[in-house]
């Protein structure tokens, strides 16, 4: 067995045209990924809404997720949130001058 450490900090592209999302694990319960934007947000008017709930935490950067019956959420480094399933979000905007790192997990019922 090869065990080995990886870093959620390395490998960061120098430009992000578009949102990168990697699949870092996946099995029948569970997908982790991790999420690198920068000045990258929702469609207008366009709403996520998941069949399975999804927590994330913002490791880098800086981030606003509007709800569709909620008040907007500002995330700084650290903050995290659990998202019910079927509750319908987006991402309005991620800071522009920097990359935002996220750790997100998809927890399948």
């Amino acid at each position: 067995m090869n065990i080995s450490p990886a870093s959620l900090f390395a490998d960061i592209p120098r430009q992000l045209p578009e949102e990168l999302c990697q699949t870092l694990l996946e099995n029948p319960t569970v997908r982790i990924e991790r999420i690198l934007s920068q000045g990258h947000y929702s469609a207008e008017n366009a709403w996520y809404d998941q069949e399975q709930a999804e927590w994330v935490i913002l490791l880098q950067g800086k981030a606003r997720i509007g709800f569709i019956d909620a008040e907007p959420v500002e995330l700084n480094p650290g903050d995290y949130l659990l998202l019910p399933a079927h509750c319908k979000h987006r991402v309005e905007w991620t800071a522009a001058d920097r990359v935002s790192i996220w750790l997100a997990i998809h927890i399948r019922d």
